[in-house]
């Protein structure tokens, strides 16, 4: 289609419960764009950027005990979004009307937002939809789906698709991602990565990771690593902790270092433990010399950057869910990643070309692939940076993600559409 004239001035308002979130790079890239001013809006107050308005409204009440445990989500879906919705209420009848709202509405901040602004654009960020089969639901035999469990997760895309209703597009952050939204709504959502900065996540020689502790870390040390927001299985904990009595069994110079926090961010906490790390010792511990693992909690960003520099091998395991940033990150930092043969990860790495990929549930297979990473190290590194490359070819910040995304916002904001995404018959 012709491309659609651009209004000045445009007035944008960026929308995430924990703002940023995705916007950390493309809300400030448009504040700096002539002609162009943006708000962002977020539960919590402290953010700061130049050029941006900054509106913070404040946690909303959450769903009642009482309310159905399959209505709950909703519920607190609904409280939040007409909480926002009030706290717009006030910022509109103080003058702002924005051409364009791009959101997040994982939390329900997108329900209502065309009832208080029925003339803005609006670009939605779609990053799962959940469904009783085929992805992270029965993906582990041990947790086999119960008629109950599916009609939970039925249940639990209520505000998404009331959303989906409301949302001129959206942006999927791959291909499998989008993949998982029902067909109708997928030709109105663009695969479209938030971005790795490559720059910042980058090899640097001398680079050095100190664990809580003041043990330190150098490129060429014996040292592989595991990264998760929390340690658990959707992220493949119980599987990295089982592979790690046979790799020190067979390396008694290893060290490993484990950086996640003790909560349940998806799935359950562990029966009969107050953790999954706990509930793993518990069942691997007598194997292990945990001198030589160094649980750190989590990390500062940078900090995380320095781990992947110097690391022999990255671990990266996932259940058929979200990709987290970290896995790109620490390919842009020149670690080599040993990943799960699981999406979206097999959309990224590519076996024997820019990482290796491993059975999620075989951890004796993960044990021999990250020995023989630390047998031979130099045979490894051209994956490494094959896999590094791989990023910058597909996911870098500035001269991909960032670029598309601006002008993505601006057709959307012009009143035009993108080409839809072609269906692939692999998904």
């Amino acid at each position: 289609m012709a491309a659609l004239p651009l209004k000045r001035p445009l007035r944008v308002m960026f929308i995430h419960q924990n703002f940023p979130g995705q916007y950390a790079h493309l809300a400030p890239a448009m504040a700096q764009r002539e002609g162009v001013q943006v708000w962002c809006v977020g539960e919590k107050p402290g953010y700061e950027a130049p050029g941006i308005t900054y509106i913070p409204y404040g946690p909303p009440k959450g769903a009642g005990e009482q309310t159905h445990r399959y209505l709950r989500p909703f519920e607190g879906s609904l409280r939040r979004g007409q909480h926002l919705t009030n706290a717009l209420v006030k910022a509109r009848d103080q003058g702002l009307r924005p051409d364009l709202i791009v959101c997040h509405p994982g939390w329900g901040e997108g329900l209502f937002l065309k009832d208080v602004f029925p003339q803005a654009r609006t670009l939605f960020y779609w990053e799962f939809f959940y469904n009783a089969a085929g992805q992270d639901l029965g993906f582990d035999p041990a947790q086999p789906v119960t008629l109950d469990d599916a009609a939970r997760v039925r249940v639990l895309n209520s505000a998404q698709l009331v959303s989906l209703q409301v949302a001129d597009w959206g942006v999927s952050p791959t291909r499998w991602q989008w993949s998982r939204y029902p067909a109708w709504a997928r030709r109105r959502i663009t695969v479209l990565h938030e971005g790795v900065d490559t720059d910042r996540c980058a090899p640097r020689p001398g680079a050095v990771f100190r664990t809580p502790e003041g043990r330190e870390f150098r490129r060429g040390d014996p040292v592989i690593s595991y990264v998760a927001r929390n340690l658990e299985p959707y992220r493949g904990f119980p599987s990295f902790m089982r592979a790690l009595p046979r790799l020190q069994r067979e390396r008694p110079d290893l060290h490993t270092v484990i950086v996640g926090g003790n909560e349940v961010s998806y799935g359950k906490k562990p029966p009969g433990a107050e953790s999954w790390k706990d509930r793993m010792l518990e069942e691997v511990g007598g194997e292990l010399d945990l001198g030589r693992i160094h649980f750190t909690g989590r990390v500062p960003h940078d900090a995380l950057h320095d781990l992947f520099r110097v690391t022999r091998a990255h671990v990266y395991l996932t259940y058929p869910f979200v990709l987290s940033w970290s896995m790109l990150e620490a390919m842009a930092c020149g670690a080599l990643v040993v990943g799960s043969d699981t999406p979206p990860v097999s959309e990224a790495i590519r076996h024997g070309h820019n990482g290796l990929l491993v059975p999620f549930f075989d951890p004796d297979a993960l044990a021999r692939t990250v020995l023989s990473v630390l047998a031979d190290p130099d045979a490894h590194a051209p994956l490494a940076a094959a896999g590094r490359r791989s990023v910058i070819e597909r996911f870098d910040l500035k001269t991909i993600c960032l670029p598309r995304q601006i002008e993505l916002l601006e057709t959307i904001a012009a009143g035009g559409e993108p080409a839809p995404e072609p269906d692939a018959a692999r998904w």
